[in-house]
């Protein structure tokens, strides 16, 4: 566990000094990306990618087991984040979220929802492929929470040219060991997944995307359809 947590310290430190240093032309260089991509194997995550992901003007739509699905898919991806706002106040995480482009959303507030629609959907329109997780939380490996349909405003109806693409992530049987529950603390589960013995398999797998439609309840219940299947739950 010391071994990986030096490697990790050692890649925040590294990329952290060259975002600073090459600030001209740090979005060219992708510092986000190159992060969470040796982030994550730094910690000990194989990830391999099943299908062709749609490289723009896509809304990812992926199942949450784990914090780790953010440098799996962050990593094989150039993606951005939709996250709960709460998580921008968390110190060193908040930080680089915001550096990420990760776009915070208040769940709880429907005074702040159309804005928020608004704001996703502009996001989509700059051709940055953008990832939600609609359960609204991580589950437990094992099975999938329902997805919320009110987290697919920004695409029903579609922005022109934009489509959906459902991604499953799947850490075969050590899902349920790995996955962060609403009951564990951020930290304790960090020390379980950094002290477990060996590598970890991350499959990504792209499938197809979804037809448009202008019905919410549609898009979310074909997208945990086609997710379920290609996890086998």
């Amino acid at each position: 566990m010391i071994g990986r947590l030096s490697f990790a310290l050692f890649v925040l430190a590294f990329c952290l000094t060259g975002y600073v240093l090459t600030w001209p032309v740090r979005r060219r260089i992708g510092w986000p990306r190159f992060f969470l991509q040796w982030f994550g194997e730094s910690l000990g995550l194989d990830v391999r990618i099943e299908g062709e992901p749609i490289g723009r003007d896509v809304l990812y739509v992926a199942n949450h087991v784990t914090w780790l699905d953010i440098l799996a898919l962050g990593g094989a991806t150039p993606t951005f984040f939709i996250s709960k706002d709460d998580v921008s106040a968390w110190p060193l995480v908040g930080m680089l979220a915001r550096i990420g482009g990760t776009i915070f959303i208040d769940r709880e507030s429907r005074r702040a929802a159309r804005g928020q629609v608004d704001q996703l959907g502009q996001a989509l329109l700059f051709h940055h492929p953008i990832t939600l997780f609609p359960e609204g939380t991580t589950g437990d490996g094992v099975t999938l929470f329902p997805f919320r349909p009110a987290l697919f405003a920004s695409v029903a109806p579609p922005p022109p040219a934009i489509v959906v693409q459902p991604v499953a992530i799947d850490y075969g049987q050590a899902a349920a060991e790995i996955a962060w529950t609403g009951d564990d603390e951020l930290g304790l589960n960090a020390r379980h997944v950094l002290g477990r013995a060996g590598r970890l398999a991350c499959v990504i797998r792209f499938l197809p995307p979804l037809a448009p439609s202008d019905d919410r309840k549609r898009i979310a219940a074909e997208a945990q359809a086609s997710i379920t299947a290609a996890l086998g739950l």
